[in-house]
């Protein structure tokens, strides 16, 4: 699919790279106890857009891979950011459903929420590294051939 002759993917990465690391720092401002009153809603938004663009993302990303025949040493770029991406993918959406579970019981006290609190930072953290890597690959795809 492409919009005014870009494809959407080149569009749509721009929406999962922001609001990725964002959804991030939201998470890991939740897992800590005074914050979290403040970051329910903001983390919830943040984690929604953030999955939505990466799923739309990887979704228009393998159109984009079936569209175009890659060979040589870019056809192994491809293949290691389509493999980030999946992992992206996955974490993305337990974030997302563990940050939603956490909303939803926002009023529990003692090891539920701390678990909670736990679980959102951790994949909040691993959500940011792995947003980047797929960034980086990514790049490494768009800027490949050209000298610096």
């Amino acid at each position: 699919m492409e919009i005014n002759g870009l494809p959407l993917h080149a569009l749509v990465v721009h929406a999962a790279v922001v609001f990725g690391p964002l959804a991030a720092l939201a998470g890991l401002g939740y897992a800590v106890p005074r914050w979290r009153d403040r970051l329910r809603w903001p983390l919830v938004v943040s984690v929604l857009i953030a999955t939505v663009s990466v799923w739309v993302a990887y979704l228009s990303g393998e159109q984009l891979t079936e569209a175009n025949e890659y060979g040589g040493p870019l056809a192994e770029l491809v293949k290691t950011h389509e493999d980030r991406a999946g992992v992206l993918r996955i974490s993305v959406t337990a974030f997302a459903l563990v940050s939603f579970v956490a909303a939803w019981l926002h009023t529990r006290t003692g090891p539920t929420r701390l678990v909670l609190a736990v679980l959102v930072g951790a994949l909040a953290l691993f959500t940011a590294v792995t947003t980047v890597l797929v960034g980086d690959a990514g790049a490494q795809i768009a800027w490949y051939g050209t000298s610096p």
